[in-house]
């Protein structure tokens, strides 16, 4: 009998946990699955995947665009595909916002799958595809995508104000992941996205020869590395001249990296102190599996945190819409 309540208890007990999870993934809004549309359109994430890899072939530079898009896609209303809406004053006019690309190649995988599954497959959700599938094509991991959110209808440039930015300290960079749901873990997998895609000397000029008003450059960049930095970004050059953030593997999705952070040769000063702050250091050199430190598999962990990210604050059920052009709401 005693055994027998102590089942009915562990039961009970069971299904407050699974009340109470339910209950945080509907607060959360994390509504999505894998395999979504298998049955309402079985050929939307072939179509996202052959898009990607097309338009890649001819400019691969949308790979980075892409990643980039979903990212600040996600963290401004969630990720709803308002970054995709145009308009004047619409989320992708924000400064952070104008250097995106990729848009062509979301609004031509919208166009063939309205064509066979009319207002079924949202736009965001094809972004969130189609970051992963900009991942595999620079030869990443794969990973499995949720999908089922739906697209929002609100985009304003004003809401992109708090995009983590480059010159934010390792403490401001956690704050606004945390605020998203993602732990420090997340911020060090994300930001590996660096690993692909280019920055403008116009955010890395002050860095070479006048970092925070002293007349000089950063000291953490390593003295090897300076003058290359230098004779890319001129002082008086430029602006929007691009350079790799990954020297040497720009095109790649390695943990190349990391190797760079490590060796003071990061591009971007928000990415360098993911090295020299304690509390970010320790999971570079896991994703780096230096000896002594359990080792933390970069490509395997970065789909995690994805998944993670593309779920922030996602409308799902009857909540946003499908939209039927992915730059305009219904």
């Amino acid at each position: 009998m005693e055994y027998y309540h102590h089942s009915i208890n562990k039961m009970a007990m069971f299904m407050v946990i699974l009340v109470l999870a339910i209950d945080v993934t509907m607060v959360l809004g994390q509504g999505t699955r894998v395999g979504f549309y298998s049955s309402r359109c079985p050929r939307a994430e072939s179509i996202v995947q052959s898009t990607v890899r097309a338009h890649f072939q001819s400019d691969p530079t949308v790979a980075p665009g892409i990643l980039r898009m979903h990212f600040h896609d996600c963290f401004v209303l969630g990720c709803d595909g308002s970054i995709l809406i145009e308009g004047s004053d619409a989320e992708r006019t924000a400064i952070p916002n104008r250097n995106l690309k990729g848009f062509d190649v979301i609004e031509d995988a919208k166009t063939q799958i309205e064509a066979i599954c009319p207002g079924v497959v949202s736009c965001a959700d094809i972004l969130a595809l189609a970051a992963r599938d900009s991942v595999v094509a620079t030869r990443g991991l794969t990973w499995s995508v949720p999908t089922g959110r739906r697209d929002g209808r609100v985009s304003r440039a004003a809401d992109a104000g708090d995009l983590p930015a480059f010159f934010d300290s390792v403490d401001i960079q956690k704050r606004k992941f945390l605020t998203k749901g993602l732990n420090t873990q997340d911020l060090v997998a994300l930001t590996g996205a660096h690993t692909i895609g280019t920055a403008g000397c116009a955010v890395i000029r002050d860095r070479l020869f006048n970092f925070n008003s002293t007349g000089g450059p950063d000291p953490s960049i390593d003295a090897t590395f300076l003058p290359q930095l230098r004779a890319l970004c001129p002082q008086n050059g430029d602006a929007s001249r691009r350079v790799g953030l990954d020297t040497g593997s720009v095109n790649n999705f390695d943990t190349s990296y990391f190797s760079n952070l490590r060796n003071g040769r990061g591009v971007l000063e928000s990415d360098q102190k993911l090295w020299t702050d304690a509390s970010t250091q320790v999971f570079v050199q896991r994703f780096l599996g230096i000896r002594g430190l359990l080792g933390l598999t970069f490509g395997v962990e970065f789909g995690r945190s994805m998944v993670k990210m593309s779920n922030i604050e996602v409308k799902t059920g009857t909540n946003g819409e499908i939209r039927k052009v992915c730059s305009a709401i219904n």
